[in-house]
């Protein structure tokens, strides 16, 4: 600025300068419920697919036997047919195997759970205030994460343990 020139520039009175700030500042917390609200649903579809996909490990070339294997449901073939004979199911806690995996699939079911009922939660938004819906969810994913974190742990461990006896035994 020139000293002596006359001053151009004039600020806006502080009523519409927190109306530009507040249509701003809604139009930014839309966009990120939004954002939110597809991350919600993209971690939905996560669990519930690790959740219900019964073939995680499965037959392959190596393999010396047919099969395969999910977190609570197995098919062991016997080598001379292509007919698996499967066992195991949710809702029958005890056809699991392991105690891992029993964990493991409580686990990720209560995570899809809280998922899921987040998502349902979504209608509040027509009945409570937009603060409210977003603590409510929050917490819900809040506990979906650890559970789900949780079950990666035990997950993990069993593997690694599983793992780590395989080669003790090929070394053997």
């Amino acid at each position: 600025m020139v000293p002596g020139a006359p001053n151009t520039t004039t600020m806006l009175p502080a009523s519409e300068a927190a109306k530009i700030y507040q249509t701003n500042y809604v139009r930014n917390s839309r966009a990120i419920g939004v954002l939110w609200a597809i991350f919600t649903i993209l971690f939905a579809i996560v669990n519930v697919v690790c959740f219900i996909q019964p073939y995680w490990i499965g037959d392959g070339v190596d393999t010396p036997q047919a099969g395969y294997f999910g977190l609570f449901h197995y098919c062991i073939g016997n080598g001379l047919s292509r007919d698996l004979t499967c066992q195991g199911s949710f809702t029958e806690f005890s056809t699991i195997p392991s105690g891992a995996f029993k964990a493991a699939s409580f686990f990720i079911g209560m995570s899809m759970v809280l998922v899921l009922t987040c998502i349902g939660c979504f209608a509040l938004f027509f009945f409570c205030s937009t603060g409210t819906v977003y603590k409510i969810c929050g917490w819900m994913q809040l506990a979906a994460g650890i559970i789900k974190v949780i079950y990666c742990m035990i997950h993990w461990r069993w593997s690694l343990a599983h793992l780590s006896s395989q080669i003790v035994a090929m070394c053997s």
